[in-house]
């Protein structure tokens, strides 16, 4: 695992913020840190990014233990965005590259690039608070990956994008996994986790209550529900009693149906029973969301 959190406890006072948290974050994946309001997830990302130290519990970037000095491996965008608001935007960029390592020059040049790519060169001498809050979320995501990390934490990094600048935000993240960085992001938009995740963890009341593969976790909560297309037939289906149609879409020339079959019925089984009866244009399981697997996990805590 390219990072380990393992046993990781933290509580502030009485209240216990996390409870034997371990996470494995496999090297150069998308990976999903999910819960509700105040299960842990931002005191979890805090403590990656020796933000705050656990109570107790081991921190492992590539099999070693973290160091203060890995942080420099580390690009954080969090919630809470932090630009200087008086200042203008190049140099607040500027300011902010060379914390983490860069010289003036590499800074500047880096910069330029990033600000032709997202239609930001305008802007360079313009204040922060002149901004748009979207202005400024990408302003501080190009700060957040501009020295080339290793590993980038991404803290709803969604929030106040238009629909098409969140498609092209997501469209960075992911050229940043094929360039080889591994990705942590933390958000309450599930279509987006199934979008870019290849893992999660799901945190709920300061416990890990769920993890592994997005598609494994679907897969496990499947309800052996199926959407099946053919040309439209005036003649009902005939199928075993057993064999439940959930919802039926009639247009001009075809029909849709959403067949749940038994346990132990394969998907086979049902397509041999229907091809007599129809002409199929599509079949496939229909898989539970990631947002009905979010609610059902937290609901059963």
């Amino acid at each position: 695992m390219f990072l380990e959190a393992q046993h990781i406890d933290k509580s502030f006072g009485d209240f216990k913020a996390l409870d034997d948290v371990g996470i494995g974050v496999r090297e150069g994946t998308v990976f999903g840190l999910l819960g509700p309001n105040g299960a842990g997830k931002t005191t979890l990302i805090r403590i990656v990014n020796r933000i705050i130290r656990p109570d107790n519990g081991t921190l492992l970037l590539n099999g070693n233990p973290m160091t203060d000095n890995d942080v420099q491996k580390i690009g954080y965008l969090p919630e809470e965005r932090g630009l200087y608001k008086k200042m203008r935007v190049g140099d607040q960029a500027l300011y902010l590259a060379q914390l983490k390592g860069l010289s003036r020059h590499e800074a500047a040049a880096r910069l330029h690039k990033w600000f032709e790519r997202f239609e930001m060169s305008d802007w360079w001498n313009c204040r922060v608070e002149e901004l748009s809050k979207g202005m400024q979320q990408k302003v501080q995501f190009v700060v957040t990956v501009l020295h080339e990390p290793k590993l980038l934490i991404f803290d709803e990094p969604f929030s106040g994008f238009d629909p098409v600048n969140a498609t092209m935000l997501k469209n960075e993240i992911l050229a940043l996994k094929e360039k080889g960085a591994t990705v942590i992001f933390s958000t309450h938009n599930m279509a987006s986790v199934e979008e870019l995740c290849d893992d999660i963890a799901l945190i709920n009341k300061s416990h890990v209550v769920l993890k592994g593969s997005v598609n494994d976790i679907r897969r496990s909560y499947s309800r052996n529900l199926f959407e099946i297309v053919a040309t439209k037939s005036e003649t009902p289906m005939s199928l075993p009693q057993d064999v439940r149609i959930t919802k039926q879409q009639i247009g001009d020339e075809e029909e849709t149906s959403f067949i749940m079959l038994p346990d132990g019925m394969e998907a086979n089984e049902l397509l041999g029973l229907l091809m007599p009866q129809r002409s199929i244009r599509s079949f496939r399981e229909v898989l539970p969301t990631m947002n009905d697997i979010f609610i059902k996990a937290v609901d059963s805590e």
